[in-house]
């Protein structure tokens, strides 16, 4: 430990030590309060049992694990976040066409929501977007979830539509949301 790091206050210290592996090749994303840190990664096979798992504790009709392995194909992309311990907290995904980008989830486990970890995976798909040059991101959200709709707000999505009765179990309209990318 260096002398710096030794006269830090303990908890500054902490987030310090902690900051080390905060990484998104190379970029670092503290969360929206900037207590918690996360690890942003490519969504690959190892990461599909935790993604299903919290998928399970957030919706009433889960995707399976099988449904998971489409976002790791050529017409899919998925992301996850992790903390620093390594435990998947969320993880996001979309439906690729040729110039646009269809989110289809984007899901943070209970116990770390309103910590950044929504806001870490959907900045990641909209960068990945914006990589790949597609022209818009469109994804639809419960009319009754106002912070999903305040996040994807915040991060430039505009609403543009309803689509009545979209959900099921319980029944409910959705908001359509779109983002341009160019």
């Amino acid at each position: 430990m260096t002398d710096q790091a030794m006269r830090m206050p303990d908890e500054r210290r902490r987030m310090s030590d902690e900051a080390r592996c905060l990484t998104k090749e190379g970029r670092t994303d503290t969360g929206e309060s900037g207590a918690v840190p996360f690890r942003v990664m490519r969504m690959d096979e190892t990461h599909i049992p935790a993604a299903a798992g919290i998928e399970r504790l957030c919706f009433s009709q889960p995707w399976s694990e099988k449904a998971f392995r489409l976002l790791l194909g050529e017409q899919g992309v998925g992301y996850v976040v992790q903390n620093c311990e390594g435990r998947t907290v969320a993880y996001a995904g979309m439906v690729l066409a040729p110039d646009e980008g269809q989110i289809a989830n984007v899901a943070v486990h209970p116990d770390f929501r309103r910590a950044g970890a929504g806001r870490a995976v959907l900045r990641a798909l909209i960068a990945d977007a914006k990589e790949r040059g597609l022209g818009q991101l469109s994804l639809e959200v419960r009319v009754s979830n106002a912070a999903a709709r305040a996040l994807y707000r915040s991060e430039g999505f505009a609403e543009a539509g309803i689509r009545r009765h979209f959900y099921s179990h319980p029944a409910e309209d959705a908001v359509v949301m779109l983002l341009a990318l160019v």
